[in-house]
């Protein structure tokens, strides 16, 4: 995997049909003498750039109708961000909005030719998009990460994973036309599948550039 921080100038909301929305807000908290876990359910997102939300609950650890095992207390509490997922009927456009980032993920198919780094003739359109959306939310850190499925040597994803994150980049940069934006590109190859690569449709899920940044805030 490599890994570089670009800076320089440009910013949509991708014409998406709804077909899933899904929303989920936990409070989780953790007991002494006890465990309590939660399944990751983002896991294509790279480290680091988990969001994350607190919450102003306040809980009496000594209220009797806790009914705490002996001896137990509780945590902080914490609370989830709300995910919204709003994904095109073919699956090649994908939305995903928490309370603290946008995160856009387009299908290699729709941007490249296969084992190609090189945009097709209607990629622009979409990531213009994109770039829509990103002057809409004022971001100034923009994530661009690739990713491929696990077929072929390791080292082939890393580097087609990171060029095609170079092309989408490239293409941002200039539509946003902005020198205060800041880019991190990488390319993560096969790691971070979000489908099972035992199947071809799995391993289309996973051949993608995902663009993130943070939301406006409210």
């Amino acid at each position: 995997m490599t890994t570089t921080t670009r800076t320089s100038p440009r910013a949509g909301a991708p014409r998406l049909a709804l077909t899933l929305t899904a929303a989920s807000l936990m409070l989780a908290t953790n007991l002494v003498g006890a465990t309590v876990s939660h399944a990751d359910d983002t896991p294509s997102v790279p480290p680091g750039t988990e969001p994350s939300a607190s919450a102003p609950v306040q809980v009496d650890p000594n209220d009797p109708d806790l009914k705490l095992p002996e001896g137990a207390t509780l945590a902080d509490p914490k609370v989830l961000d709300i995910k919204t997922v709003v994904e095109d009927q073919s699956g090649e456009e994908r939305r995903e909005d928490t309370n603290s980032d946008v995160k856009f993920a387009l299908q290699a198919e729709v941007l490249f030719s296969k084992n190609s780094s090189k945009l097709s003739a209607d990629a622009r359109s979409r990531i213009s998009s994109i770039a829509t959306e990103i002057k809409n939310q004022n971001a100034t850190k923009i994530r661009v990460f690739g990713f491929t499925d696990n077929l072929g040597s390791s080292a082939h994803g890393d580097v087609l994973s990171r060029q095609r994150a170079n092309a989408v980049q490239d293409v941002l940069d200039q539509e946003l036309n902005d020198p205060n934006i800041t880019f991190e590109v990488r390319g993560y190859g096969e790691q971070y599948p979000i489908a099972d690569n035992a199947t071809e449709d799995g391993r289309k899920k996973n051949r993608r550039v995902e663009v993130s940044f943070p939301r406006t805030e409210s």
